[in-house]
Parts: C-alpha cells; sequence; structure tokens
C-alpha cells in the first residue's frame, strides 16, 4: 500500500519521549503510530483481538514472561542472536 505522509504536533517532552522509546524497542515512531492507529481501527471496524488475548496458552505464556522478568531469571539475547544474518 502507497504511503503518504501526515504531519502530527506534538507536545516536546512527548516527542522526545516517542523517540526514545522507538529507538529502545528497535522501531521508529512512524511505525508506533501506525501499529496504535491499525489497533483502533480493528476495533472500530469490530475486529478485535480479544480471542487471542484470552486463550488459555496465550494468557500462560504471558503469565510465565511476567514472572521470569520480575525474578530476574529472564534470558535475553542480542538483536543479531534473534534475528542475524
Amino acid at each position: 500500500m502507497p504511503k503518504t505522509r501526515l504531519n502530527v504536533s506534538l507536545d516536546r517532552d512527548l516527542a522526545d519521549f516517542a523517540k526514545v522509546f522507538a529507538a529502545e524497542n528497535r522501531t521508529s515512531v512512524a511505525e508506533m503510530f501506525t501499529q496504535y492507529l491499525l489497533a483502533v481501527k480493528r476495533r472500530a471496524e469490530g475486529a478485535h483481538m480479544e480471542k487471542v488475548l484470552s486463550h488459555p496458552a496465550f494468557q500462560q505464556a504471558m503469565e510465565d514472561v511476567q514472572a521470569r522478568l520480575q525474578a530476574g531469571t529472564a534470558e535475553w539475547h542480542s538483536y543479531n542472536e534473534v534475528f542475524g544474518d
């Protein structure tokens, strides 16, 4: 799908936060906006993610990950280890 330019004005502190957050999560501010607006669009059109989010296996996986993160036992990998050439 062809892209179009959209100018958005934000408070400086919010814009700075968005840039830092995007960099920390290896994405772009444009992609963050895109994903947010797609989620809003899906909800408005009734295409919710509730089926996936409410699935018991998904819920258990999320709880397991949260527990490992809170306990400090999560094993971290670099971007290249996960997505390397």
